[in-house]
């Protein structure tokens, strides 16, 4: 169960980044990942410093809908103040999915990377539009 930190910042995370989004679309948007407990991220092997397990990340995925996840993508990247933006493997018409942060204290960095498989393994990298 996440504690009142964490949805103090789910709530900062959702005004500032999520309410945005789905009021720029005008439609509901699909969040496929939010707040896992530390047990849960370590179970799918995410990133033990994971943004996810404070309460301050979110995974989007509108697959199925008529927006992309590059124009979710990119109407972050050009509109909203966030943490860390990722553009989640795919390749570069298209993410799989979108994963965006915004921090409850201090300054947001603006990091845009790309994750990538390779070797069998991610790894982050400088995000380069290359459509």
């Amino acid at each position: 169960m996440p504690t009142e930190q964490h949805i103090a910042n789910l709530k900062k995370l959702a005004e500032n980044v999520f309410e945005p989004i789905r009021a720029n679309f005008r439609q509901p948007i699909r969040i496929s990942s939010g707040y896992r407990s530390q047990s849960l991220n370590a179970a799918i092997g995410g990133a033990t410093n994971s943004q996810h397990s404070t309460g301050e990340a979110i995974d989007i995925d509108m697959e199925g809908t008529k927006i992309t996840n590059k124009e979710i993508f990119n109407f972050i990247k050009e509109k909203l103040n966030f943490d860390q933006l990722i553009y989640e493997f795919g390749n570069n018409i298209e993410p799989d999915w979108v994963h965006v942060s915004y921090k409850s204290n201090g300054q947001q960095r603006k990091q845009i990377l790309r994750a990538i498989k390779e070797n069998g393994k991610t790894k982050y990298i400088p995000y380069a539009d290359k459509t």
